[in-house]
């Protein structure tokens, strides 16, 4: 069995010594027979080449709450004076290949030189869309951010910014951030690689932020499973005022289901971790799977009118939305309207 290349510890109940796997659940490992099914189905739905983005230009900071969709997974948080990107991707491709991959079709709803003082970078796993690495360069020679992430993923990112400043953890560890803001590293199920030979030798997670304005729980990249990790997250910590759920890249569901949640399922990650609010991400930026660009967004108001939930709490945000984050009972508001 290859040693693992970016973490060493004792086994876990998600951990083998060798490779982190979801304990219980479906295995997400996928071989070239499945692609090929997959690939060759010809089911993917034809995306526009670009969609017109309305790009913000951010407070330097900012008292309360406030989210920015940049796009796909990357999003700007601001609260009680503190700037945290989640999974920061600028660059035009989601793949180890400029001239290859998976292409924006929407540009970053923050430009880059745009962006104020950035504190921190939270980082769920290790995929091209998550985490890139020119971008983190970027990062990092700007502003020289503290970057939290789940066990073995700063072994890539030190392969590239020797003194990038990251500091890691497993499951449920609660890691500081200054400013009196902490990320408590919470499960997900997933999985992670940069190369065909290094899967899942990282591991993957959500992170939940507590601040002086509240708390913000952003999921990272996960699949529905049996649900238990989200009843857990739900028993173990408060109701986040705001929750980031993943609504995108779902079909087809046979290849699917054990690493992305649907519209549906992210409506019951809503209910199980009982988030105030809600806003939909991980959609309508790169075109990773077999749906529609608007085929989530569409599917998540009918998920939402299903249970009976009102679809101010639950919505899909946009590249360049900017919404304030009520810590009350109240539905979040995009300032941007």
């Amino acid at each position: 069995m290859t040693k693992n290349r970016y973490h060493s510890g004792p086994p876990s109940d998600h951990f083998d010594g060798v490779r982190f796997f979801n304990p219980g659940q479906e295995t997400t490992d996928r071989g070239l027979r499945d692609m090929l099914r997959w690939k060759l189905g010809g089911a993917a739905q034809r995306w526009p080449e670009v969609v017109p983005v309305t790009q913000a230009v951010p407070n330097d900071r900012v008292a309360g709450i406030r989210v920015t969709m940049v796009g796909h997974a990357s999003l700007l948080i601001q609260a009680a004076g503190i700037n945290i990107l989640t999974d920061p991707v600028w660059s035009d491709r989601a793949s180890p290949f400029a001239w290859a991959g998976p292409k924006r079709v929407t540009a970053p709803g923050i430009a880059f030189a745009d962006l104020p003082p950035i504190d921190a970078v939270l980082i769920s796993h290790c995929h091209y869309d998550h985490m890139d690495m020119a971008t983190l360069q970027r990062l990092h020679a700007a502003h020289a951010p503290v970057m939290a992430m789940p066990l073995g993923n700063d072994a890539i990112v030190r392969a590239t910014i020797p003194d990038a400043r990251c500091v890691t953890g497993d499951w449920w560890d609660a890691i500081t951030l200054g400013g009196g803001v902490t990320t408590t590293l919470t499960p997900a199920y997933h999985w992670a690689n940069r190369w065909p030979w290094d899967v899942r030798m990282a591991l993957w997670a959500g992170h939940y932020l507590t601040t002086p304005a509240g708390t913000i729980w952003f999921a990272g990249d996960t699949g529905y499973g049996d649900g238990a990790i989200f009843g857990d997250i739900g028993a173990r910590l408060p109701p986040p005022d705001v929750a980031l759920i993943p609504i995108g890249a779902y079909e087809p569901r046979w290849f699917m289901a054990a690493q992305h949640v649907d519209p549906g399922e992210a409506v019951r990650i809503f209910r199980d971790v009982r988030a105030k609010q809600a806003l939909g991400i991980h959609w309508g930026t790169f075109q990773l799977t077999d749906e529609g660009r608007e085929a989530p967004r569409l599917a998540l108001a009918t998920a939402l009118s299903t249970v009976g939930i009102a679809p101010r709490r639950f919505v899909a945000a946009h590249p360049g939305g900017v919404y304030d984050i009520a810590t009350d009972d109240s539905d979040p508001r995009d300032a941007t309207t």
